[in-house]
């Protein structure tokens, strides 16, 4: 199988300091795309809409969005963390997606992708505002692949969880004897996924070799949910 080339393809990763943007800038840049890497965490009105204007033409458009998940009982999360939640998560992937959308409806052609959690795909307690947050992201994405992929765009999601990253897995928690525990009996792959499978993955999505997809959303999480 060949290498995937993404030579003369402008890509914008989202977050590039959090959750998966060091990987997939390092995964993007060696398939040869010229990479925006957008360091700030949009969470303002507008903010987003800012991001993909100052980005001129985008080729593809991967949303690396994260914040630490909260911890707390449903009955006890309050409203500013539930706002706070989707200020971070939901509402910055909509001004996005629909600022970059008139640019690839005009060429016929683009990528989105976000990085989602496959929280939104098996309960999880304690995490009702992260869960539904990412739930959200989720069916957007899939009402936006097929609404335009009449146009030549591909929109589609990695459900991830159990994947090696900086904001959810540290290097101080992956040593911990209770997480070491908690992967021999949740996850039948028996270890974290790597960040080079993840992002490789990503890149390949954005790639030509996968313009079948529509609104799909892939679980990669070493078999914690299949589905």
């Amino acid at each position: 199988m060949h290498a995937i080339s993404l030579t003369g393809r402008r890509v914008l990763v989202t977050q590039a300091d959090d959750f998966m943007g060091p990987a997939l800038c390092a995964a993007f840049a060696a398939a040869g795309a010229e990479l925006i890497a957008d360091r700030s965490a949009p969470r303002e009105p507008g903010s987003g809409r800012t991001v993909i204007e100052s980005a001129g033409r985008i080729d593809a458009l991967v949303l690396n969005l994260a914040i630490a998940a909260p911890s707390t009982l449903a009955q006890q999360v309050s409203d500013d963390e539930w706002e706070a939640t989707f200020a971070a998560l939901v509402h910055p992937m909509r001004e996005m997606v629909a600022a970059v959308l008139p640019q690839m409806i005009e060429r016929k052609a683009g990528k989105i992708l976000l990085m989602g959690s496959a929280s939104a795909l098996r309960g999880m307690a304690r995490r009702s505002s992260y869960a539904a947050a990412r739930g959200a992201q989720l069916a957007y994405i899939q009402a936006v692949g097929v609404e335009v992929a009449p146009h030549g765009i591909q929109v589609n999601a990695i459900a991830q969880n159990f994947v090696e990253n900086p904001t959810y897995f540290p290097p101080e928690v992956q040593a911990t004897q209770a997480f070491k525990d908690r992967l021999k009996w949740q996850v039948p792959l028996g270890r974290l996924v790597s960040a080079e499978e993840d992002a490789g993955f990503a890149v390949y999505l954005c790639s030509e070799a996968a313009n079948c997809f529509v609104g799909q959303v892939f679980p990669l999480c070493g078999g914690w949910v299949n589905r």
